[in-house]
């Protein structure tokens, strides 16, 4: 007698997803402020990280988003928009990327050692 299991997938993009959009969140009180720069290294980094996750479970249309929020919050060559609405809307969507990205980039488990 055989016994089939359910396919299982984890979502390694979820926690750093999450991080991601709890900064950005915090940083809507910062977009004006020195302590900006912190959110850009966090978003930027978790933005690469979610990046590496999606390509690895190849869905490697999310880098389509990823890239970009990457790009735009790196505070290495930060690029300045000047409008603190504009940066606030971004802020916005790239939250809704990342929520989006942790909740739906998933890898299949491998079924190794776990014969009965």
């Amino acid at each position: 007698m055989s016994t089939s299991y359910p396919e299982r997938y984890r979502r390694t993009a979820l926690i750093p997803a999450l991080l991601a959009t709890v900064a950005l969140f915090v940083g809507l009180q910062f977009i004006d402020g020195g302590g900006f720069t912190v959110i850009r290294y966090i978003v930027s980094i978790f933005a690469l990280i979610v990046a590496v996750f999606a390509w690895q479970a190849g869905q490697w249309w999310w880098l389509i988003g990823l890239v970009p929020i990457a790009v735009l919050w790196n505070p290495v060559f930060p690029v300045e928009l000047g409008m603190p609405t504009l940066w606030m809307a971004l802020q916005y969507g790239a939250a809704l990327v990342f929520i989006a990205a942790g909740i739906l980039i998933r890898v299949k488990e491998s079924s190794g050692a776990k014969s009965r």
